[in-house]
């Protein structure tokens, strides 16, 4: 495991103190963006790299001098483009916001589903509920909300959980491969996207997929639009003491699952596998870890996953530490085999008797 954010002390009074301004305004910096990305105006600097005028921005894309500077020296105070003799071009930082894929799925995600929302962070945290999640209806969880979210929203919350979770699978699936599974068991399955990968892989093996019935739905679908015939569906809420695992299976597969439960409630789920396992049964747990990550950036993002949970998905999960969630394998009896860092862009599997 690596050791992230060591280096805060290393600054001056007035060096923190400018950063905490960029915290103060970190709304208005991001909306500032986001608008940029939005209108047009990052792709149109990205367009003409030897830059434009101001008045040549606003002429190209039809909006009001006044508006494109307000917007340009926000993005100027952050860096996100830079200004010579009136000419204005877009730096390193503008790049990525307009044209890498994490970051905009991250902005998306954050604008469409988070944003207003964690307005109601305090009263989460008070609540332990997740009060932010009123502003799409009332909802006691966002998971069998999730079919029923505005459009963009939807799309916003599945781009965003599909590229940290689909960039691991095509290394999963070799991992999951060496198992020689008969038989594999996709608890939290969601969309079927995991599954159908695999089915299609390995049409030799069956995969059942367990979830929510609004989950399911959606699963089904996906299925019959691409006739898979080697999976199966099992529509059942975990959570619930009448709730019984199927047996039988020689994988139990977890992608991003367990990370949407409280810990007691992620020992009651692991416990309640386990009573369905027999001896040659695997389990394999797939997360993203914030301490397991190859660098910062993705340590940053990961952590800064959480108050979503916090906020907006139930009030009460997070993204973990490696070592807290040991803690919970242990406290459910189960044998650590192996722990493979490094699949995809921040996952980590362990595998587990």
């Amino acid at each position: 495991m690596k050791t992230f954010f060591q280096n805060t002390d290393s600054i001056t009074a007035i060096e923190a103190q400018y950063e905490a301004q960029k915290i103060a305004f970190a709304p208005i910096i991001f909306q500032v963006a986001r608008t940029m990305r939005d209108l047009g105006i990052l792709k149109l600097l990205l367009e003409n790299k030897e830059g434009l005028s101001l008045e040549k921005i606003s002429e190209e894309l039809s909006l009001l001098s006044y508006n494109v500077q307000v917007l340009l020296e926000t993005a100027l105070s952050v860096n996100i483009v830079k200004s010579v003799e009136n000419i204005w071009s877009l730096t390193k930082i503008g790049y990525f916001l307009q044209s890498d894929v994490m970051t905009n799925v991250n902005m998306n995600y954050n604008h469409h589903v988070n944003y207003l929302g964690l307005f109601y962070l305090d009263e989460s945290i008070k609540n332990e509920k997740a009060e932010g999640l009123k502003v799409f209806g009332e909802w006691e969880t966002i998971y069998p909300a999730l079919s029923s979210l505005p459009n963009k929203a939807k799309q916003s919350w599945f781009e965003f959980d599909h590229l940290y979770s689909d960039s691991g699978f095509p290394k999963a699936i070799e991992i999951l491969k060496t198992f020689n599974p008969h038989l594999l068991l996709d608890i939290g399955g969601n969309t079927g996207k995991f599954a159908m990968q695999f089915a299609k892989e390995n049409p030799q093996t069956h995969i059942t997929i367990m979830d929510l019935p609004q989950q399911v739905k959606l699963a089904k679908q996906n299925i019959y639009e691409n006739n898979i015939s080697n999976i199966s569906t099992y529509e059942a809420n975990i959570l619930l003491e009448e709730t019984i695992v199927p047996k039988g299976f020689d994988i139990i597969w977890m992608s991003q699952f367990l990370d949407c439960f409280k810990e007691e409630q992620i020992v009651d789920i692991l416990l309640k596998i386990k009573s369905s396992m027999d001896d040659n049964a695997q389990i394999c747990i797939m997360e993203p870890f914030w301490d397991r990550q190859q660098n910062e950036t993705a340590a940053f993002c990961v952590i800064n996953t959480s108050p979503y949970f916090t906020a907006m998905a139930n009030g009460y999960s997070k993204m973990f530490k490696y070592e807290d969630f040991e803690k919970l394998l242990k406290k459910a009896n189960l044998e650590i085999i192996e722990i493979i860092d490094n699949i995809g862009l921040c996952q980590t599997i362990i595998v587990c008797k």
